[in-house]
């Protein structure tokens, strides 16, 4: 599933249409329940906000696309006319570029914000403070490799980051929140943050644990674990070791 730095590099190649009035197709048939190309069709592009893995475009008129991609979407930038095979699910044309949608699940035309959603990882300040409030609203018994994936906690953090952050601030994704300190938690989350900037600015460092299940860790050389967590089964990658 792409995480909140996915969205936030989606959203600063869509900058080429902020300011431009938009040609508003849809051509896949699940994606014209919303009637967006109807109602966004030669609309002016405010701004387009990446939030956690949502990705908001603003339109005059306050009109809010909201864009989830799930598992399979992605947004590409392309010249005006480009070929292209296959049916996308919203193609936005500017006078030189359009940004294209493909196989996106959550499109919804919305004049409501995101209320639900906690704090953005990747927000400049990070708003560490707020998110540790929120992570003291779960259950004490709650596992924080589960908390940290709840998006109403952190938007943005996803099976990726989760198990980096974790292995680099050195805390098990199987601590309950009982017994982790908040100086462990906002580790955890300064770590997601500088990951996930990094990632935004294209640096991409080996994977410490994830995916390398069976691997010797590259810290201290025990065999990295992996176990489905949480009420999805998301698979948390860690060292024993390492992570106590």
């Amino acid at each position: 599933m792409p995480e909140g730095d996915a969205l936030f590099r989606a959203a600063q190649r869509l900058q080429v249409l902020v300011g431009q009035r938009l040609e508003v197709e849809t051509p896949h048939p699940r994606a014209r329940a919303e009637r967006v190309a109807e109602r966004l069709d030669g609309r002016r592009l405010l701004a387009v906000e990446p939030h956690g893995k949502n990705l908001l475009l603003r339109f005059e008129g306050d009109y809010v696309l909201r864009s989830h991609l799930r598992m399979r979407g992605r947004w590409t930038v392309v010249p005006r006319g480009t070929a292209r095979a296959g049916r996308p699910w919203l193609v936005l044309r500017g006078t030189t570029h359009e940004g294209v949608l493909w196989n996106g699940p959550v499109l919804e035309l919305t004049a409501r914000r995101l209320t639900r959603l906690g704090p953005d990882i990747l927000a400049e300040p990070l708003d560490a403070d707020r998110i540790v409030r929120n992570v003291h609203l779960q259950p004490r018994e709650r596992h924080l490799g589960d908390i940290l994936l709840d998006q109403r906690v952190v938007a943005g953090i996803g099976n990726v980051w989760r198990a980096e952050a974790l292995w680099a601030a050195r805390v098990s994704p199987w601590r309950p929140l009982a017994e982790t300190t908040d100086d462990e938690l906002r580790a955890v989350l300064g770590e997601a943050h500088r990951l996930m900037r990094a990632s935004v600015a294209g640096e991409r460092p080996a994977r410490a644990v994830y995916r390398r299940a069976g691997r010797p860790c590259v810290r201290c050389g025990a065999t990295v674990l992996s176990r489905g967590q949480g009420d999805d089964n998301r698979t948390s990658y860690w060292c024993p070791t390492c992570q106590p």
